[in-house]
């Protein structure tokens, strides 16, 4: 089987914005203008193909990022032919931030993504942790403001907050054919041509003249437009300065060039629910997002010498190289696990290698996703996003490739959990599902996990948020047919030092036959937040026998995790194991495991410890009446005001808030703003708890 697609002519594109921009609209909207879909699904009425769980029906939100391919040929709604044809890869991404970690898989394996915004909001907070997103895996994209037809809708508003808050780097490439309820159509700045969106679903486009009321506006933003084009070019930053016309074909190749760059962002505009403006985007993403080819090859590690650096540019010729970026269970199929294709080719029944865990994987079968619909094909290639099915040993972020030519990607990396919930089965039959239940929906999720507590043998799990709990619980009961109690929220509070210190613990034990004989000096100090664990070995002249340094590390590593304060784990803690010794017959790992355990706890305890809790960023948005409620409310929860802002006819709050305060906050806003209130909130950073709330954690009246 051939590849019926070039690989110049694949978009691997997410779709990426703050909760309630309208991603999931605008992806409902890009299948049926592609043919993937025969009607329009509407989130809000639970009809929305990309959002398929039950779950996310039900509360109107994406709760997994959903992978589709559909295709599409530039201009086809002017002239009926298709031509140029092009195969885009799309994942809808969630927006809520406690699934986060489904936006970061998404952008780790993807060449391109427009960014959603709400017309009358503006660049959100969530907007902001997208785009950081977006920026740390280099990812090209093109901004979409949506919801233009609302009411206090503004184009130039919007536009404004992307250069306050995102980038000054932003070009505006389109405008809008009247605002709010006037609002008819588009205008594209690089044709000057006006678009109006005709018939029930938009599908007829009538391409148009400016007329004059908008022409002097469009003028204005297309000489702009021009300047910062050419300014990416030197040809046609000479032909400008010489005041020559520039050609609609010279613009889009060097916005091109300059998006691909990471140059320019262009920004495009319409309502995805009013059926205004798709297409344009459609062609946009053909005309300025990166194809595979586009972007610098993928660069890993070779497992047989991690200094050597491997790269796999995009190409069916080069062996063999793909991430898994997902895990997800399919009530028909089984376990599906979603790969993006670096490098070469592969035919379904043959093996691979997981360079990560050194076993051997069959590809049985090969799924093209549409959402939770499946298309089987025989073989894949470079550039392609595809499922899988039944991988045995494949979890997010290992590296499958070819036997012969061994590469290990860059691994993807998750946050940590920030709250707990104790969880017991209701009954025996449940007890023995839900293990198996919950072990499937850790291999689902990164960010989700799960312990057991030595002290009392109860199960806790442990996540991003109330939300993200509660909706695992809820897919444990539909899914799994688990019953479950669930215990109260509680804070994942960590520990930390504040000074260097210095410990010796020498573990003895002597009883009728051979004793026990362990003997360690550490040393440690605290590192940057955020750090983790770093353990150093300086022992010479064989003080202590090189085999039994692995077991002191095990010990520290073990004490950390238990902490010296509140039993929370110690994090970001440099230990050096400097000097010791040991006993010809009683030494033996586990005395040097104990030793370095208890040594850490006497030097931890040296080393000013204190309990660190997380710290929330919110953005609150009220009627201007509630103001001075809403902000003596947060001062009340310990929150910090960052700063306030109008937003049409709105304020809108930043603060920083302990996340011990925030549980309930959603009841006590809604009444404080008589139901007008709303908010987003999501993990900031950890800080010190102050001394008087420590002892009410310490002594367990604080959860």
């Amino acid at each position: 089987m051939t590849r019926k697609y070039p690989i110049e002519k694949y978009r691997n594109i997410g779709i990426i914005a703050h909760i309630d921009a309208g991603k999931t609209t605008v992806s409902e909207r890009i299948l049926y203008y592609t043919g993937i879909s025969h009607k329009l699904g509407e989130t809000h009425t639970g009809e929305s193909q990309m959002d398929w769980m039950e779950q996310e029906r039900e509360r109107g939100i994406t709760i997994c990022s959903a992978a589709t391919t559909c295709f599409w040929s530039p201009k086809v709604y002017l002239t009926g032919k298709k031509t140029d044809e092009h195969r885009i890869n799309l994942i809808d991404t969630p927006g809520h931030i406690d699934f986060t970690a489904e936006v970061q898989r998404s952008l780790r394996v993807l060449d391109g993504a427009i960014v959603v915004f709400d017309g009358v909001a503006g660049v959100e907070a969530q907007s902001e942790t997208v785009w950081r997103q977006a920026d740390k895996y280099h990812v090209p994209r093109v901004c979409f403001i949506n919801k233009l037809d609302r009411l206090g809708a503004s184009f130039d508003h919007a536009l404004e907050t992307i250069y306050e808050k995102l980038t000054k780097n932003a070009v505006a490439i389109q405008m809008p054919l009247g605002e709010e309820s006037q609002m008819e159509g588009v205008i594209d700045l690089i044709k000057m041509k006006a678009y109006k969106f005709e018939g029930p679903n938009g599908d007829d486009v009538k391409e148009v003249e400016v007329g004059e009321e908008f022409k002097a506006k469009a003028e204005e933003l297309r000489s702009r437009m021009v300047e910062k084009i050419a300014g990416e070019d030197e040809e046609l930053m000479e032909k400008y300065l010489d005041g020559k016309e520039i050609s609609e074909e010279e613009i889009k190749k060097a916005l091109r060039k300059a998006t691909i760059d990471y140059k320019l962002i262009p920004v495009l505009c319409g309502t995805a629910l009013r059926n205004k403006g798709v297409q344009l985007l459609l062609d946009a993403v053909i005309d300025y997002l990166p194809s595979p080819i586009d972007i610098p090859p993928v660069e890993g590690l070779d497992p047989k010498d991690e200094t050597k650096v491997l790269v796999r540019h995009s190409t069916d010729d080069e062996p063999f190289a793909a991430l898994a970026f997902k895990i997800a269970t399919d009530p028909f199929v089984g376990t599906l696990t979603y790969i993006r294709v670096y490098s070469g080719t592969f035919k379904k029944g043959n093996y691979l290698l997981n360079t990560n865990t050194g076993e051997k994987e069959r590809l049985g079968r090969i799924l093209r996703m549409h959402a939770n619909q499946r298309e089987e094909v025989d073989e894949i290639y470079a550039g392609d996003i595809c499922a899988t099915v039944a991988l045995k040993n494949t979890t997010t972020g290992n590296t499958l490739s070819d036997e012969g030519n061994p590469i290990v990607l860059e691994q993807i990396s998750f946050p940590e959990p920030v709250i707990n919930i104790k969880i017991e089965p209701k009954t025996k039959d449940d007890q023995e599902k839900m293990g198996a239940s919950l072990k499937k929906l850790q291999e689902e999720d990164p960010t989700f996990r799960v312990k057991t507590d030595e002290e009392t043998g109860e199960v806790i799990i442990g996540g991003m948020g109330e939300l993200h709990l509660d909706i695992l619980v809820d897919r444990m009961k539909r899914e799994f047919g688990v019953e479950a109690n669930v215990g109260r929220p509680q804070v994942s509070y960590k520990e930390a030092i504040d000074s260097n210190a210095e410990a010796e613990y020498k573990y003895i034990k002597q009883s009728g036959g051979r004793g026990q004989y362990g003997h360690v000096k550490i040393r440690i100090e605290p590192l940057e937040r955020g750090k983790g664990f770093e353990f150093v070995d300086e022992i010479k002249g064989g003080v202590i026998p090189r085999e039994y340094i692995p077991a002191v590390q095990k010990g520290i590593k073990e004490a950390l995790e238990k902490g010296v304060v509140a039993g929370y784990n110690l994090i970001d803690v440099k230990a050096t194991l400097y000097d010791g010794s040991f006993h010809e017959v009683d030494s033996s790992e586990i005395a040097f495991k104990i030793a370095g355990a208890q040594a850490l706890i006497e030097a931890a305890k040296k080393a000013h410890p204190h309990i660190l809790e997380p710290i929330m960023k919110i953005e609150v948005v009220i009627p201007e009446q509630f103001l001075g409620d809403v902000i003596g409310d947060l001062s009340a929860r310990r929150g910090q005001i960052d700063q306030t802002e109008d937003r049409t006819g709105m304020k809108v709050i930043y603060a920083k808030v302990p996340l011990s305060e925030t549980f309930g906050y959603a009841t006590g806003l809604r009444s404080l703003t008589e139901g007008r209130g709303t908010f987003s909130m999501e993990f900031s950073h950890y800080e010190k708890v102050p001394s008087n709330i420590a002892q009410e954690i310490i002594e367990g009246k604080r959860k």
